[in-house]
């Protein structure tokens, strides 16, 4: 039978540790880590409004206990894991790490859990915590008499003070039997509350109370906190990296996570783990304003998120265009690893759905931008998930595809597959020259590749060396998908765009525009194929800038 509890650390970093070093490492390195595990529901930091030290303190539910004697967890603290950095930043913290178990919770039938609550909302930002933790006498009648006040009394009268949320009594863990007997009880409440007010001081002076004080607890502290951050599985602060005392870059030991620290525009790299295990990285980068909106950059496939570069550092360039931050991922078929299930459109809207849900974007704070398959992602994702888009551009995609499609494709993986080729270092198949070559002549105008060969080779390099296996079986999603009856339902607003010598799409798309519910214009980059971000980066910035300016005002 599992045993729920609480993993509780105080934290005091000393003066010779940095703030943005410490907030930096503990934001994106440490909390983080400990989100991807199955058995840790949640993370909160709060900080300390009493006055007094240590003024932080981080708290993890945990679903079982004993999952934290086992080797996923105890792996965490070994040099498997833990990086040098970690390790110099540890050595100038005073750390205190406590393990409770669960005895009681008793909630507001308003309850809301804080991690289901966006960081932007008001009654997050000023959610407050008081934390108790005493020490009763040995006695195991008295242990239990105190427990049986907090269910009986206390609680029950705490839940009538103004802005109450929830309360939930610990006592040290029985995984920790080392470690002497103390309860922690944890109270939640409103940013406008009654605490100090008459019900408060009516549940603090009882003669039951009174009694337990005289006559079991030993000693008690009584610490007050307010909401400082919420943990995701994936990293997402950029704040800190802005700061000059933010050290790097820096990189986890798998090197799956790294930070590009930069005042003018900060980048953490990371991945998330969907629904159905698969990995996906990302790219976030620019505003340090953790309100900012984020524009999600959707690839075609074959490629990887380095075809937006230019285009997002014209994006960037332009002023007004610093409010937001910027969001790339590699699509689902980059890597050999891209799940069992079939992949199709609506498994790919799923992915942006999950990396907005891991990055913990709020409510509509997402404007998604997409390209050929990431244009029909982009477009089915605010189809089946308005809530989380304010808005889309679908550039040089289609909103249906004919079964045809499957041998087209399919023609083009047994290309792949005849030619053989294979990554140097890993051996694994790659889609090779061949195709490469094909398709790149196909995606850009002839132009191009006498004025910008600089610009096209790293996409033909990216399409080379694309997984085999992953482009094999991501390709179904370009085989017979057919959005246009969601169309005529749209409620997110949307752009569409298309490179000017990207054979019929361009009269494609004029009918998406049409098909979409209220209506949507088409913009046309001259000049461009079939990825105008490449060859045009500026026109494709201002498109975007005109666009977003209407959207966000």
């Amino acid at each position: 039978m599992s045993t729920p509890g609480l993993l509780y650390v105080t934290m005091q970093p000393q003066g010779s540790l940095p703030e943005a070093q410490f907030h930096d490492w503990y934001n994106t390195e440490h909390g983080p880590l400990r989100l991807r595990l199955p058995f840790i529901t949640n993370g909160f930091r709060f900080r300390a409004t009493d006055g007094e030290k240590p003024e932080y303190v981080a708290l993890y539910d945990i679903t079982d206990m004993a999952e934290l004697t086992r080797k996923t967890y105890l792996d965490l603290r070994t040099d498997l894991i833990k990086t040098e950095r970690e390790k110099a930043t540890m050595a100038q913290i005073d750390v205190g790490r406590l393990l409770y178990d669960l005895v009681y919770e008793q909630k507001s039938p308003n309850f809301r859990p804080l991690e289901n609550q966006a960081d932007t909302d008001a009654e997050t930002r000023g959610s407050v915590l008081v934390a108790v933790t005493t020490t009763i006498d040995a006695d195991p009648e008295k242990q239990a008499e105190h427990d049986r006040w907090y269910r009986e009394e206390h609680i029950d009268m705490l839940s009538r003070v103004p802005g109450w949320r929830r309360s939930r009594l610990f006592v040290t863990s029985s995984i920790d039997p080392q470690a002497p007997r103390h309860s922690l009880a944890l109270h939640e409440y409103d940013p406008q509350n009654g605490l100090g007010g008459d019900v408060h001081k009516a549940a603090m002076n009882t003669p039951w109370r009174e009694k337990l004080q005289q006559t079991a607890v030993k000693s008690k502290q009584r610490r007050v906190y307010q909401w400082y951050y919420t943990f995701g599985p994936a990293p997402r602060e950029l704040s800190s990296l802005a700061s000059p005392d933010c050290k790097g870059p820096w990189s986890s030991n798998d090197g799956k996570t790294r930070t590009f620290p930069s005042a003018a525009r900060p980048a953490v790299e990371s991945f998330i783990t969907t629904k159905d295990g698969v990995e996906l990285p990302y790219r976030l980068e620019g505003s340090t304003d953790p309100d900012a909106p984020v524009v999600v950059l959707s690839n075609s496939i074959l490629v990887d998120w380095n075809i937006w570069d230019r285009f997002v550092d014209a994006f960037f360039a332009r002023q007004q265009n610093q409010r937001y931050r910027v969001l790339r991922y590699l699509t689902r078929g980059r890597r050999a690893a891209s799940g069992q299930q079939p992949v199709t459109v609506d498994l790919l809207a799923s992915d942006v759905a999950d990396l907005l849900e891991a990055l913990r974007v709020p409510p509509k704070a997402a404007r998604l931008i997409g390209v050929s398959l990431g244009g029909v992602t982009v477009l089915n994702t605010s189809l089946l998930y308005p809530e989380c888009v304010a808005a889309f551009i679908a550039c040089d995609t289609n909103s249906s595809a004919p079964e045809s499609n499957r041998k087209a494709w399919g023609d083009r993986v047994a290309m792949s597959e005849q030619e053989g080729s294979t990554d140097p270092e890993t051996n694994e198949p790659i889609v090779g020259e061949q195709l490469a070559e094909i398709t790149t002549r196909r995606w850009f105008v002839p132009e191009s590749y006498e004025t910008q060969p600089e610009v096209l080779a790293p996409v033909k390099e990216a399409v080379r060396t694309n997984s085999l296996k992953g482009f094999a079986h991501s390709v179904n999603a370009l085989c017979a998908y057919d959005i246009r009856d969601r169309m005529g339902s749209a409620t997110v607003p949307g752009l569409f765009v298309a490179g000017a010598n990207d054979g019929v799409l361009p009269q494609t798309m004029q009918k998406m525009a049409a098909d979409l519910k209220g209506g949507a214009d088409l913009k046309i980059i001259e000049k461009a194929g079939h990825l105008p971000m490449v060859e045009q980066p500026e026109a494709f910035a201002d498109v975007v800038t005109e666009f977003l300016g209407k959207i966000d005002g």
